[in-house]
């Protein structure tokens, strides 16, 4: 499995995420080239913040969004004078940050290429295109729409139950005798799916002809039920908008798959290690997963 994240380009980042997040109507004439402070020598630009909110968006989730700006550039003003002073240090000319600076780079570029090449390609046509395929014999699931009287004892119930061969109102029995909070409406329970009933009463209500009631008194734990069966009615398709987003994430897959399979027909790939080019060829390495 993979998950792959909608990248933009910094410049329509800079702003655009800033202004949902942080919620301030100034934003608006704010651009990403705009200078917040200085750190000596160094510039943090409104770029820089946004990059930062992207970062340290669930941290900042503990804090409320008015804060938020002051805190992304506490965080970046603290980032300038480490990295000033790691510089001093001579830490960027260690071997091991080199290798760490090219894989953060490496997974930039990686990054950038599925949002700019891969994930901006999917259009909201294509979206539509995959929902007409995926619900085109869409059938939902079967939903029940019920009432029932609740007593606690069997007697009352076999009583109620000739009450109604005798003509009486079922709504009015039920706002009369039932125990159940329903009772007040009649007795009504609204639609319930497969499974979100006790069994027993899902068992008898699934037996009912619409508008038939049970002959019999049906006992739960919640005690003895004459229940009645009012509609039968299949769960409506979900509309785009609801499975917009999981529908998208295939389309990213589906076009990541692709693309990474020309990308290897163009490129000679060869595994030196042996226990891995074995388990390569055996099909045991795991799935990759694209994140930022």
């Amino acid at each position: 499995m993979f998950r792959i994240s909608m990248r933009r380009p910094a410049q329509a980042l800079a702003v655009s995420f800033l202004a949902l997040t942080l919620g301030s109507a100034s934003l608006s004439a704010q651009e990403p080239g705009d200078v917040v402070a200085k750190v000596g020598d160094a510039e943090i630009t409104e770029a820089d913040m946004a990059f930062a909110a992207q970062d340290l968006g669930q941290e900042l989730q503990r804090f409320p969004p008015t804060q938020w700006r002051k805190l992304l550039l506490d965080v970046m003003i603290d980032m300038e004078l480490m990295a000033h002073a790691a510089r001093e240090a001579g830490l960027d000319k260690d071997p091991d940050f080199q290798k760490q600076l090219e894989f953060l780079q490496l997974r930039a570029l990686r990054n950038a290429y599925l949002g700019q090449k891969i994930n901006a390609d999917i259009s909201e046509e294509d979206l539509k295109a995959a929902y007409d395929k995926e619900f085109a014999d869409f059938e939902g699931a079967e939903e029940l729409n019920a009432s029932h009287i609740l007593v606690k004892e069997k007697a009352e119930a076999e009583e109620i139950i000739k009450q109604l061969d005798e003509g009486a109102d079922f709504a009015e029995l039920a706002r009369e005798k039932s125990t159940g909070p329903s009772g007040p409406n009649g007795g009504n329970l609204g639609y319930f799916a497969k499974g979100q009933m006790v069994k027993p009463f899902e068992d008898a209500a699934l037996a009912l002809e619409t508008g038939s009631y049970t002959k019999e008194p049906v006992e739960t734990q919640f005690g003895w039920h004459v229940i009645r069966l009012d509609d039968k009615r299949r769960q409506d398709k979900p509309s785009l908008e609801d499975v917009a987003q999981g529908l998208r994430q295939q389309l990213m897959r589906e076009a990541y798959d692709a693309r990474m399979a020309e990308l290897k027909d163009k490129v000679a790939i060869e595994i030196i290690d042996e226990d891995l080019a074995k388990a390569e060829n055996a099909g045991d390495a795991p799935a990759t997963e694209a994140t930022e």
